[in-house]
């Protein structure tokens, strides 16, 4: 540990004594072998842009870069698993930054380093790489929310600002209304659009040391009685998916949906920010969450690599290979958002999708770092409003629910924290409830042995907890059979041990 935080500091202290001023370039001249991890999707553009930087920087830097595939999910399970091994720039998702920074696995930004993202970056993907005080990694995209796609030929123009006319037009066509309300990333927008906040406060070194919620209020009812006018609905589906060719009138998703919607719905196309609900004579809009993709740099032993890493970074995440990644695959990109704010005013990096989002994001609650438990803790709020009879006693129930089970997290013990489980469609469970495991040194071994058929999935995860989970995709079980589910944790491999 001592040695990481030597490494670290060392290239701290090579990043803020201004080695990325031009006048600096000789200090950082040579050739480089490194590894870049990149979703599949951008690993040719990548290939492409680091090409144009050895052509273009005048540091005199050669990158000699291996492009691997490991997506913006599994990079940072795959990076704490082994960060020696681990790639020296990656791709990842912002909700995985608190894990990485605990594991030593993403280099903390120097002064210089951290000026070039505040000051280049739109204010949520900002947030979304910042712990405690400091800086850590590069906002790549601005573009991982939400919105609302539908079916024009069902849904009037003038109905698409209104939860209650929305829902009363799906049910009139006998059509679906899918929104993945039985997940924590959405169903917190309706708290959000009440005014309600959950924030996870963490120390500079990534770790959870509270949390600031107040969905259990007069406020969060409002809320629970908005979700409840729709999953109530015969309407309602619990989906996030591209359900139009299946009957729904109405999706709730991303731009990563939009060239399939646009090729379902044709000249029915619409697409608009979320809907507004009413609750006793006052209305309220939607929120979301905003997030974003990010581009870390793993600490490096030789300081001078780590700045030329950075340089690189900067480059990767400026507005050139922001507006590249914009682009329509037809063009070459991939659609992506920018997080670069002047990236994000040319009009060459819009689509229709990325306009709704902008108009949904002033709406929106940048997306902290969120501890790993929450998300199944919350998502239970749904679960229980549609349950429920929708009375406002039956209501509170559920939100004090949730109110006891996130306190629960901060009492959690040692041996809980630190203990691995299985959880997925097991033992006629479906990813709500962890099976425990037994540890033999490093392997742990669940205690019981599970009747499962083929195609059975599960994950191996720490402390009930996504933020260490093994393997980085689902496990699927193959032969049907009667097995103990057996974890290396210093690995991350899983197998199935047969039963005696």
């Amino acid at each position: 540990m001592k040695k990481l935080f030597a490494i670290i500091l060392a290239v701290a202290m090579v990043l803020s004594l201004g080695v990325f001023a031009s006048a600096a370039g000789s200090e950082l001249a040579g050739e480089y072998d490194v590894t870049v991890w990149a979703p599949k999707a951008a690993v040719d553009l990548t290939k492409q842009q680091i090409a144009d930087f050895n052509e273009s920087n005048e540091d005199g830097i050669i990158i000699n870069a291996t492009v691997e595939e490991v997506s913006e999910a599994d990079a940072a399970t795959n990076m704490i698993t082994d960060v020696s091994a681990g790639a020296d720039i990656y791709f990842f998702a912002q909700d995985q930054l608190s894990r990485l920074i605990q594991a030593g696995a993403v280099t903390k930004l120097g002064q210089g380093a951290a000026t070039f993202v505040t000051e280049n970056n739109s204010a949520g993907s900002v947030i979304a790489v910042k712990a405690g005080d400091d800086y850590y990694a590069y906002p790549l995209t601005d573009d991982n929310g939400y919105f609302m796609y539908y079916d024009k030929s069902v849904i009037p123009e003038e109905d698409v600002d209104s939860l209650e006319a929305l829902v009363a037009d799906c049910e009139n066509a006998n059509k679906s209304f899918s929104y993945e309300l039985e997940n924590a990333w959405y169903n917190a927008g309706f708290f959000f659009g009440v005014g309600c906040h959950s924030d996870w406060i963490t120390d500079s070194d990534g770790n959870f040391i509270a949390i600031d919620d107040d969905f259990n209020s007069d406020n969060g009812l409002i809320a629970a009685k908005g979700i409840y006018k729709l999953v109530s609905s015969p309407c309602y589906v619990n989906s996030s998916q591209t359900d139009f060719a299946s009957g729904s009138a109405v999706v709730v998703t991303g731009v990563w949906n939009y060239a399939t919607i646009l090729e379902q719905l044709g000249e029915n196309f619409g697409v608009a920010d979320l809907p507004s609900f009413e609750v006793d004579g006052e209305s309220y809009h939607i929120g979301s969450y905003s997030g974003c993709k990010l581009l870390g740099v793993k600490p490096q032993e030789d300081p001078v690599k780590g700045a030329a890493l950075n340089r690189l970074a900067q480059y990767l995440t400026g507005q050139e290979c922001q507006t590249e990644r914009a682009a329509s695959p037809d063009d070459g990109g991939m659609g992506w958002g920018p997080s670069n704010k002047a990236a994000q005013e040319d009009p060459a990096c819009s689509n229709p999708a990325l306009v709704a989002l902008a108009e949904q994001n002033a709406y929106a609650i940048p997306q902290p770092n969120i501890h790993g438990s929450w998300w199944d803790i919350a998502k239970v709020i749904t679960t229980d409003i549609k349950a429920s009879d929708g009375s406002d006693e039956a209501l509170k129930a559920a939100l004090q629910k949730y109110e006891d089970s996130i306190s629960a997290v901060f009492e959690m013990t040692d041996e809980v924290r630190n203990a691995f489980t299985v959880i997925g469609t097991v033992a006629g469970t479906n990813w709500d409830t962890d099976l425990p495991m037994t540890a033999d040194g490093d392997v742990w071994t669940s205690n019981d042995a599970f009747e499962m058929e083929a195609g059975t999935e599960f994950k191996c995860r720490q402390g009930k907890a996504w933020d260490v989970a093994y393997p980085a995709e689902n496990f699927v079980v193959e032969t049907a059979g009667t097995y103990h589910v057996q974890l290396d944790a210093v690995s991350g491999e899983v197998s199935l041990v047969p039963a005696e």
